[in-house]
C-alpha cells in the first residue's frame, strides 16, 4: 500500500469527478504553481461549524493530502475527523451553481447549508 493511499483512507474525504474538474479549471485560471485545494472546518456559522474551501500553497504539520484526478486536496489534522466520509461535489444547474458538501458526520445544518453541527 502506498503512502498516498493510506493517507486517502485516513482523510476519508471524497472529491467527485465533477468537483475535481471544476477545481482543476479554477487552478488553471489562477495560473500559480504549487496551489492545492484546502478543505477545512472552522468554528462559526449559525450551526456551530462551517466549511472552508480555498486554494492554498502552504503546508502545515499533520496535513493529510489526497489526489483526485491530478487535483491535490489537503485537510488539516483538526478538520480531518469532521470530514471522514464527506463528499465534495460541484453542481451546475438552473437552480444552483457551486460546490456542495455531503457530510454523514453532520447531525444538523443551517438552512443555507454553510454550517453544520
Amino acid at each position: 500500500m502506498s503512502v498516498e493511499s493510506s493517507e486517502t483512507t485516513k482523510q476519508g474525504l471524497i472529491l467527485t469527478d465533477a468537483a475535481a474538474a471544476k477545481v482543476s479549471s479554477l487552478l488553471e485560471q489562477q495560473g500559480e504553481e504549487g496551489l492545492h485545494l484546502r478543505v477545512a472546518v472552522q468554528p462559526g456559522g449559525c450551526s456551530g461549524l462551517r466549511y472552508q474551501l480555498y486554494f492554498d500553497d502552504r503546508s502545515m504539520d499533520g496535513d493529510v493530502v489526497s489526489d483526485f484526478g491530478g487535483v491535490s486536496v489537503v485537510t488539516d489534522r483538526m478538520s480531518a475527523p469532521y470530514l471522514i466520509g464527506a463528499t465534495v461535489d460541484f453542481v451546475d444547474t438552473i437552480e444552483k451553481s457551486g460546490f456542495t458538501i455531503d457530510n454523514p458526520n453532520a447531525t444538523g445544518s443551517c438552512a443555507c447549508g454553510d454550517s453544520f453541527n
